[in-house]
């Protein structure tokens, strides 16, 4: 018999804002305010999606906005926040990291400085209602200006070591490299923000380079194409560096045909240290523990090595040095405890 996942202590690391709604809030909501919803996000949901394509990015990209433009009032931000803590917290995850481009809401809320300080105390009462920790990680669009980084760059930094963790970047790799966001990377180094940007999901191994020689990444999100270079694969598990793989999301926009050809065991096994992720649940649909049953399911992972993959998880993250501890601890009384007959 197999241990419930949903009592493995983890950390969950790459989740995005609006795409961590609950599917039932996004409708409850859209009624709520008048937005109409395409059938892709009410009857027919979760949306079959493709992003190899311009055209199919764009499809994904348009059904996210649609659901971003529900989230027009302050209480939306706390139901948020405190709906994926509880998602979480029944998912076995004490910590939380989650990222957001303020600027996609700023026009609502007074502007970006409001709109952070909006979320960061969505967050606080989160963590307080749920027991889960929350880390806010400010991530930049690849596709707009690297100055406009360097403000949401200059922006998290300001909030450095008051519930602001890391800094991202995201969106379509193929209309914006790495390398033109130095200059914001820099900026967040110096107040000892995490890098994790994303890399190596449609673009593929020199997508992962940059993020390693010009944004100094201690986390890149997906990273899953540095397969395709097994030097690459070894400089990752040399440095520690943690690829956040996200299965569901990587079979749903066909960056691998089918979600058993996602690389999971085999960069598990050559070293790299790996954090779970679901990506954006509202348009995929699996949540955080279903990622680890696939792991389970589809990969063969057994207990041990889901054990491992929590710790890589905690590791990774940027969670206080006790939680660290209190989480990796639970990880080992997980695995010590004999499974279910």
């Amino acid at each position: 018999m197999e241990r419930p996942i949903t009592q493995l202590p983890k950390a969950h690391l790459h989740l995005h804002f609006t795409g961590s709604l609950r599917h039932s809030t996004l409708v409850d909501m859209a009624r709520e305010r008048g937005v109409h919803l395409p059938q892709a996000l009410v009857d027919d949901w979760p949306p079959r999606l493709r992003a190899t394509d311009e055209r199919g990015w764009f499809r994904f990209q348009r059904l996210y906005d649609i659901a971003r433009s529900v989230l027009g009032r302050p209480e939306d931000m706390y139901r948020l926040l405190r709906e994926a803590a509880e998602d979480e917290r029944a998912a076995g995850s004490g910590w939380l990291e989650i990222q957001v481009d303020p600027s996609g809401y700023a026009p609502r809320f007074d502007g970006l400085t409001a709109t952070l300080e909006l979320i960061l105390d969505a967050a606080r009462v989160a963590e307080r209602e749920t027991g889960v920790g929350i880390g806010i990680m400010v991530a930049a669009n690849r596709t707009k200006h690297p100055l406009d980084a360097k403000a949401l760059a200059r922006l998290a930094a300001q909030y450095s070591g008051r519930g602001v963790v890391s800094f991202g970047l995201n969106n379509d790799e193929r209309r914006g490299r790495a390398l033109e966001f130095e200059g914001a990377f820099r900026i967040a180094r110096r107040a000892d923000l995490l890098s994790a940007p994303h890399g190596g999901e449609l673009g593929g191994p020199r997508s992962v380079r940059e993020c390693l020689d010009e944004l100094a990444a201690d986390r890149i999100g997906h990273g899953v194409r540095a397969v395709d270079d097994p030097y690459l694969v070894e400089r990752i598990a040399t440095q520690e560096v943690t690829l956040e793989v996200c299965p569901t999301s990587n079979g749903a926009l066909g960056v691998f045909e089918e979600i058993e050809h996602v690389p999971l065991r085999w960069l598990f096994d050559a070293g790299a240290p790996i954090a779970l992720g679901a990506d954006d649940p509202l348009l995929f649909g699996p949540r955080l523990a279903e990622q680890y049953e696939i792991a389970r399911t589809v990969f063969g992972f057994t207990d041990p090595e889901l054990a491992e993959l929590a710790r890589m998880s905690i590791r990774g993250s940027a969670a206080p040095d006790a939680l660290k501890k209190e989480l990796l601890a639970g990880v080992d009384a997980w695995l010590a405890t004999p499974p279910p007959q």
